[in-house]
């Protein structure tokens, strides 16, 4: 009798395991379906807001470019149709946006080129100046006796033209003799007492 009492518990735990077992089982892939489920969708998802990123970074690249055109236009315009006079010299010649590259390294783009038979003006334009574009001004100096050689005997003198100035970069132009060339109201302010030939 104890026999049979005891082969029929072994027979009740050994079903209760391999109900537990398939419990068990049937819970994995439940977890592992969600988890696949889950993923699928974060991926999804992830790529949604990657293509919402790279849709608002060409359109703040656009404004940001349409920003600076309109600055290079407008001080263009002033040159253009005002006063030419700057640093002591007149300008009869000028252009805007002129690109060279006529050695690696040495590619570059001018926003506005000042000429006479005597001297050369490189302004570069920025929407808002900053003091690492001072920098990239006096870039400007290499990278122009290079890309136009036929004005090497020129004095060559450099600008930075901007809507808005940070007082650190207008002190660092002034340290580096670099002309500042600001919009004030209406009007526009050449500063270049500190300026110096190139």
């Amino acid at each position: 009798m104890e026999n049979i009492a005891f082969s029929r518990v072994e027979d009740i735990l050994a079903k209760s395991a391999i109900e537990f077992d398939r419990k068990i089982e049937q819970s994995r892939r439940n977890f592992e379906q969600e988890m696949s489920q889950y993923r699928a969708e974060a991926k999804k998802e992830y790529k949604e807001i990657r293509e919402l990123i790279k849709q608002n970074n060409k359109q703040i690249g656009g404004m940001s470019n349409n920003m600076g055109t309109a600055t290079t236009e407008f001080f263009y315009n002033t040159f253009k149709d005002g006063n030419k006079k700057m640093f002591g010299e007149k300008f009869d010649d000028i252009f805007k946006e002129e690109k060279r590259k006529t050695k690696k390294g040495f590619e570059d783009e001018y926003d506005i080129l000042m000429f006479n038979g005597q001297a050369v003006c490189v302004v570069e334009v920025k929407y808002k100046a900053d003091t690492d574009d001072v920098i990239q001004v006096l870039r400007k100096e290499k990278t122009f006796r290079e890309n136009f050689p036929e004005h090497n005997g020129k004095k060559l003198y450099l600008a930075m033209a901007s809507m808005s100035f940070h007082w650190r970069t207008e002190q660092a132009c002034e340290k580096n003799g670099i002309a500042i060339i600001k919009q004030v109201g209406d009007k526009v302010i050449i500063n270049d007492k500190h300026i110096k030939a190139f």
